[in-house]
């Protein structure tokens, strides 16, 4: 064989073995690729800030906190290099001079003074644990070949910086720096960044918070090593060394659990941030606990606190102490279906106000009304008769918002709700009714705290955001207008004043709200800048005798904002303004017609001062059952002498009475009542005769009679009579109804105290006592 074939021989023996060995290496890599995915992996939840809300360790118990090579001090990672790996950017994923001078001072001092191994070599032993053998090393080299192969130095550096051990569950820089300083990896001084960079050599015998002497001196040994290798000036090592080493025991985050459960079925992510905020969030949590002593037993409540400014979510109470198993604690109480109660009325008013249907000072009937099978009452029982929209919703009366609701539509005020995603729940094949106003279907607190945000937001209701990189979504619910007058009712501004007096940062506004049976208790709150929700209750829905909105809840609510107060104090000339539409001015106008009428008109029985939208005055809204005969307009026909005559007697002149809603007269003076307001007839031209039905009186009790027991009895009985009409009649006993519809009844009490006795009939008549049993 010639040279030259020997040569090329040896050559594709040499190509070939290369090849053979490169495609042994590649179906290596396949065989057994880098672990690099985790089935079930460490997660946690962090506030806006990055503070650690909760986590939710891995199969193996180790929790992390995720970080970038960005999101690490430059300190700590300048310490971690030039420690462990002066030469990590350069070399290959080995150090043969590294690994060389290590087992030469390992073989001269007969024991172990170094290792060699490189940061890639670390991560491969994290990411696939061996034994400290030969077949070990071996393996450890072949994983850090396949990081370096497979992986940026950035990436290697990342997986170092999460997966490094600090000792029992803890894993990663991130973890160690919130567990052991409470702070984020990107504060660290320059101690700190030296102390963590040495802590993973041996994370359980140098634990800070149980060995601090040993800690300090590996920790002044990084700060040593920084001098010598002049990475950091000798002044900042020097004030580096005067810090102590010595830490609380470490915490585990514990802020939002049932908040940071929902999000964890929310996201992917290994780090999941959220639009809250931590301090506040345990403000919050500790106002909980204080609260726990005052509630009933099994009881609960729930709050969320929202910036309606960009609708993010800064705190988030789902129950008012996790660990506590009585009271269903583990029942997240902001996402829960209760029964809104009350808080819903808001919205039909705006609605209406909206529709043309009202206006602030339109007059509204808190008398007994019937619609088939349902008769609403009052939570504080009885009836007040003439109300103006804005006293029915500051005193949250529920007749005259029933009154409304039915003007309005229910279908259609349940479709506005459900566009701006506050959706009612009702039973499976019911149709929204009446009822729905006064907590007739199910709401959960969060939705009901997003619908608020329209009454701030220029009447659009928007979205909660419970992530920052969340799209700010919101619908139009209510015009401007419309959303400013009700939160100004809300707040407690009924009376219009001029813009010069009318306080430009909106004071606090708020509406409560009590489930039927006493089982849920609400408040709902805007300030300048938060929405509050809160909820009171029991969580399993049995009822809380005593338990409604506003002693249960306001107290709360008023608590949780003085605490946003006095945290925007500073911020008070940053707070967002509230200026009067141009939409909404002022004007004053007339009961009972509720439209302004000149100066000195006889139609004109009492003047309100009110907001207006666009001008609008819309005449009292009447009940078609109560009202279907004649009205309030009504037209008589009078002589020269100011007898009533018939339309066509000689010299009969046309006048048209504004009266009082029939309902009404009960509550009414003797000289407003339509027998006083309607002159008398003519004997020579009487008019016509109408169709009015014959009034309705109450007969065996009087008004503001006292009466007392007879000696040695402790029930009094009195016969009564409802004479008038011949329909039939309902009677209540301070505002709940009594079981008869007939002419006569006896009446058996034997509690003292003051009552209102109510009689009603079919054509909308009512007639009422209130007097005191003793």
């Amino acid at each position: 064989m010639t040279l030259s074939r020997l040569i090329r021989s040896r050559w594709l023996w040499l190509v070939g073995a290369i090849l053979i060995l490169w495609g042994l290496i590649f179906v290596a890599d396949r065989l057994w690729p880098l672990p690099l995915k985790e089935v079930n992996p460490a997660r946690v939840v962090v506030d806006e800030k990055g503070t650690p809300l909760w986590r939710f360790a891995d199969s193996d118990g180790i929790w992390r906190y995720p970080v970038t090579i960005e999101e690490v001090s430059p300190r700590y990672l300048a310490a971690l290099i030039q420690y462990e790996d002066r030469w990590f950017w350069d070399h290959p994923g080995v150090n043969p001079f590294s690994v060389l001078r290590a087992a030469w001072q390992d073989l001269s001092s007969g024991k172990v003074v170094s290792g060699g191994s490189t940061l890639t070599m670390q991560v491969a032993r994290l990411l696939d644990p061996h034994p400290r053998t030969f077949g070990g090393k071996v393996r450890q080299l072949w994983r850090a070949m396949q990081l370096e192969w497979h992986l940026s130095k950035r990436d290697i550096l990342t997986l170092y910086l999460n997966r490094a051990p600090f000792g029992g569950t803890l894993q990663g820089v991130g973890a160690a720096s919130w567990a052991f300083l409470g702070k984020s990896p990107a504060q660290l001084s320059y101690s700190e960044a030296a102390l963590l960079a040495v802590l993973p050599q041996a994370p359980s015998r140098l634990r800070p918070d149980r060995w601090p002497d040993r800690a300090e001196a590996a920790r002044n040994k990084v700060l040593e090593r920084m001098v010598t290798q002049g990475v950091w000036s000798e002044q900042q090592v020097k004030e580096s060394r005067q810090e102590p080493v010595w830490l609380a025991p470490r915490q585990m985050p514990q802020l939002a659990p049932l908040f940071s459960r929902m999000m964890l079925s929310k996201s992917r992510d290994n780090k999941i941030v959220t639009t809250l905020d931590a301090s506040l969030q345990r403000q919050l949590e500790e106002l909980a606990m204080n609260w726990k002593s005052r509630l009933p037993p099994r009881s609960s409540l729930a709050m969320i606190v929202v910036d309606h400014t960009n609708m993010k979510v800064r705190g988030w109470v789902g129950s008012v102490d996790i660990n506590d198993d009585s009271r269903f604690s583990h029942v997240d109480m902001v996402s829960a279906i209760r029964s809104p109660g009350s808080v819903l009325k808001p919205f039909v008013y705006g609605m209406a106000l909206d529709d043309g249907l009202i206006h602030p000072a339109s007059l509204l009937q808190d008398v007994p009304r019937r619609t088939g099978d349902y008769r609403p009452g009052n939570f504080d029982s009885g009836f007040h008769g003439p109300v103006s929209m804005s006293e029915a919703l500051v005193r949250s009366l529920n007749l005259p918002a029933v009154q409304v609701l039915e003007a309005y539509g229910p279908k259609r005020f349940a479709g506005m709700l459900s566009n701006v995603g506050l959706r009612l729940i009702l039973p499976a094949g019911a149709q929204p009714n009446l009822s729905l106003i006064l907590g007739g279907a199910g709401a959960r607190l969060a939705d009901i705290t997003a619908a608020y945000s329209a009454f701030a937001r220029q009447g659009k209701a928007g979205q909660l955001r419970l992530q920052p990189g969340d799209p700010l979504i919101e619908r139009p619910l209510l015009s401007p207008g419309a959303a400013w007058i009700i939160r100004r009712i809300l707040g407690n501004e009924t009376q219009p004043l001029p813009d010069g007096a009318l306080p430009q940062v909106a004071p606090l506004a708020w509406k409560t709200g009590t489930s039927y049976g006493y089982r849920d208790a609400w408040a709902v709150g805007l300030n300048a800048r938060y929405i509050i929700g809160i909820w009171t209750g029991r969580p399993d829905g049995t009822p809380v005798a005593g338990q409604f909105g506003f002693a249960s809840a306001v107290p709360l609510l008023n608590q949780v904002n003085n605490m946003l107060q006095s945290s925007s104090t500073v911020d008070e000339g940053r707070l967002p303004r509230d200026p009067r539409p141009a939409s909404v001015s002022r004007a004053v106008i007339c009961w009972p017609g509720g439209q302004t009428l000149p100066e000195g008109s006889e139609n004109c029985r009492r003047r309100l001062a009110t907001w207006l939208l666009d001008g609008s005055q819309p005449p009292t809204l009447l009940l078609p059952e109560q009202e279907g005969i004649r009205g309030i307009r009504f037209p008589v026909w009078l002589d020269k002498a100011g007898k009533r005559v018939a339309a066509d007697c000689p010299d009969a002149q046309e006048k048209i009475l504004d009266v009082w809603p029939l309902p009404l007269e009960p509550w009414l003076p003797a000289s407003e009542r339509r027998a006083a307001r309607v002159p008398a007839s003519s004997a020579v031209c009487p008019p016509l005769a109408q169709d009015s039905p014959a009034p309705l009186m109450l007969s065996g009790i009087r008004e503001g009679a006292l009466i007392k027991r007879l000696p040695g009895e402790t029930r009094v009985s009195l016969p009564l009579q409802a004479i008038g009409s011949d329909s039939v009649r309902w009677w209540f006993l301070n505002g709940e109804p009594l079981n008869v519809k007939g002419r006569a009844y006896t009446l058996q009490l034997d509690k003292a105290g003051d009552y209102q006795l109510l009689v009603l009939d079919e054509t909308g008549q009512v007639a009422t006592a209130n007097f005191t049993l003793q």
